[in-house]
């Protein structure tokens, strides 16, 4: 087994099982939902960079189900990977023709689908000309991403994009392009060359306004080339905000047998995920769109209270029983949501101090919105694992929670349980838990904070200083007053005592 990336697992052939493929589709099972129109037919029309499991699980299952209804064929998708271990992607999907399975896990019970809407994938470090041509293509309206929270280059602090990044001053004198922002400011260059229509670039990161974060990171690094270009692109190329969710925890080998065994097919990509999902989509696009309203994304002219809702409860909602839940030796997501204490922990901390400042979401009760959180965090079959929902803090608990804790401060409204989630964070960034085993680091920071954490132990004075997570909010003398008693306590009398004596 060899593990090129969070998520994407490549395994060796252990059986004679017939691979998935166009060939096979008609062999598959009855109760295995599988595309039924004809794939030959479907013509590229959406580029997506950064093609995880979350990708497979969400915007291209609301693809394949448009195809399904015989709508927007002209939308096929091409994935396209920008990293060099992309490549075993490339080398997974080839003899699949593109196709994956998507196991959809509830309580009551599996169901597994074989997904058709992704048509190509392109490995760009192998062949930049193709990748860059693939982008110019007339056919090609839109390019989507999912690249991470922290993938856009922006400093925390100030909101702004870090133009003093060797590695994007660089390419921005280079004709060569390396990153996602090379590539795409590359190919809007050349399309305004060509007099090809501007595609529209869609950001699927769960960011607050990720549309908005696009454009300002995208046209910077174009006023880096040519002001010209930015000012064009500014207003010529559209950046709608969108608000994703699906639960979809990292592919492990018991995803690879699961499919296995439902599609008497061996399958080298699958994804699991659970079975809710929601797209909520601001409807602004330059160069037309898919009918996405027809298989239950929702357009609207403002995705705000959605992204600010589902962000600060869900995602905030999840690092909360993360972290203090992996160092109190859980593994998965479920197994913490069993437990008594989190139980309470989890809706005390919704209840009391984050529901007062998520706005209003039109058609959305809060009250039932959280419940269905719990059920979802609870579900025994996506064995989501805490490891994964720790990772990347550094960026994560910056658009998550600080903005939520911002607010409180303000309003001189609770933040004690918000402040014992950030110090949880940085129990976990020590690196070692509390039977002494190392931490597995998976955070783009980690090379410079765990030394700080190590150093501070139960003082967070110095984490505190660390501007490209808390900028000025670590000078409050209130927030870190309460970080600094939290934080203490979790060192002295360890994360489960913690947890008792906060909801007490």
């Amino acid at each position: 087994m060899r593990q090129f990336e969070p998520g994407v697992i490549i395994y060796q052939r252990e059986n004679d099982m017939k691979r998935l493929s166009n060939q096979q589709l008609s062999a598959l099972p009855a109760a295995v939902k599988r595309p039924s129109y004809d794939r030959s037919k479907v013509t590229p029309g959406i580029v997506h960079i950064g093609v995880g499991g979350f990708h497979r699980a969400h915007q291209a299952v609301y693809l394949d189900e448009l195809f399904n209804q015989g709508l927007g064929h002209d939308w096929g998708l091409v994935g396209l990977g920008l990293l060099e271990h992309d490549k075993a992607m490339a080398e997974a999907l080839a003899p699949q023709d593109c196709l994956y399975t998507v196991v959809e896990q509830d309580i009551r019970g599996n169901v597994a689908r074989v997904v058709g809407s992704m048509i190509d994938f392109v490995h760009a470090p192998s062949t930049p000309e193709k990748a860059m041509e693939l982008l110019c293509d007339p056919r090609i309206r839109i390019v989507s991403m999912t690249i991470t929270e922290g993938g856009y280059n922006i400093d925390q602090a100030t909101g702004k994009f870090l133009t003093s990044n060797p590695a994007i001053q660089s390419e921005a004198k280079s004709s060569a392009p390396k990153s996602v922002f090379g590539y795409v400011v590359g190919a809007l260059a050349e399309r305004l060359k060509r007099g090809i229509a501007p595609f529209t670039v869609l950001s699927c990161d769960n960011l607050v306004h990720n549309g908005k974060v696009a454009a300002h990171a995208f046209c910077t690094f174009a006023e880096m080339r040519d002001p010209e270009l930015a000012e064009w692109m500014r207003s010529s190329v559209a950046f709608p905000n969108t608000m994703v969710d699906r639960i979809t925890p990292v592919t492990t080998p018991q995803t690879k047998v699961l499919a296995a065994e439902m599609l008497g097919l061996e399958d080298q990509w699958p994804v699991a995920c659970e079975s809710f999902k929601q797209w909520v989509i601001e409807d602004s696009f330059c160069n037309g769109r898919p009918a996405f309203e027809k298989v239950g994304a929702q357009m609207t002219s403002d995705v705000t209270p959605y992204e600010v809702m589902k962000i600060r409860l869900l995602n905030a909602g999840h690092s909360a029983i993360g972290y203090l839940g992996y160092l109190c030796g859980f593994e998965h997501i479920f197994e913490i949501m069993g437990d008594g204490d989190f139980q309470k922990f989890i809706n005390k901390f919704w209840n009391d101090e984050v529901t007062a400042h998520v706005k209003e979401v039109p058609g959305v009760n809060l009250g039932e919105y959280k419940r269905s959180l719990f059920e979802r965090f609870s579900n025994p079959n996506i064995r989501d694992q805490s490891l994964r929902i720790c990772s990347d803090g550094s960026n994560k608990l910056p658009k998550f929670l600080l903005p939520t804790i911002r607010e409180a401060l303000q309003k001189g409204a609770p933040i004690k349980l918000m402040s014992l989630v950030v110090a949880s964070w940085m129990r976990f960034m020590n690196g070692t838990d509390e039977k002494g085993q190392t931490i597995p680091m998976n955070d783009p920071r980690a090379d410079s904070i765990q030394p700080i954490a190590k150093r501070g132990g139960e003082s967070p004075v110095e984490l505190l200083k660390v501007d490209e997570v808390f900028g000025d909010l670590g000078s409050n003398e209130k927030f870190a007053a309460e970080v600094g008693a939290a934080l203490r306590e979790l060192y002295q009398l360890g994360a489960r005592k913690t947890v008792q004596k906060y909801i007490a």
